[in-house]
């Protein structure tokens, strides 16, 4: 999956917003960006996701290199999801990495690439938004499980079967064979 890097106009206070105004623009200069942030909505997929306004820690490294600018970092973060198999809400974090080039208006890369497929500085602005939401959402699991060895619930009764007894069952006689369960009882 791409990221979505078609230009909006970007809020500098936004935080989601890198400013690169105090970065040299000579290939090799860098500096860090360390901040927390809160989450987007929509930052996630059905089962599970980061919930909005959970915080984002941000450690992220922003270098300049001839075409622009390289960010690379980490951001760490709690999921709030549904097991899969068990369907219990539970909690977890998340640590993605990010590593994405935003070029400068009218390089050689600006020039040779579609649109949506390299992230453009807008002016001294990156929009940090659109690979964010890529890295979240391409580490999250599809089908999230609650812990590993989750046995799901019973097919029979839709109770989870680690809060049921070793012995539940749902013994089902053979209609064919009625007959001769109600002759036992009638014995006993």
């Amino acid at each position: 999956m791409m990221p979505n890097h078609a230009p909006r106009h970007l809020d500098p206070r936004s935080p989601l917003v890198l400013d690169t105004s105090d970065l040299p623009r000579r290939p090799g200069s860098m500096r860090t960006v360390d901040r927390v942030v809160p989450a987007p909505a929509d930052l996630g997929l059905e089962l599970i996701s980061v919930p909005v306004g959970a915080e984002l820690d941000l450690q992220l490294r922003m270098e300049s290199i001839s075409e622009g600018v390289f960010v690379s970092g980490v951001v760490l973060s709690v999921t709030r999801g549904e097991c899969g198999r068990c369907i219990r809400p539970f909690d977890d974090t998340l640590t993605v990495r990010i590593r994405e080039l935003f070029v400068y208006a009218n390089s050689a890369t600006d020039q040779t690439t579609e649109e949506d497929e390299v992230g453009r500085l807008q002016g001294d602005l990156i929009d940090l938004e659109p690979a964010l939401r890529d890295a979240v959402v391409l580490a999250l699991p599809i089908n999230p499980l609650c812990r590993e060895d989750c046995p799901g619930l019973c097919p029979d009764c839709g109770v989870p079967l680690d809060e049921l007894p070793g012995d539940h069952s749902h013994e089902q006689a053979d209609p064919r064979w009625a007959a001769l369960s109600n002759l036992k009882t009638s014995e006993e």
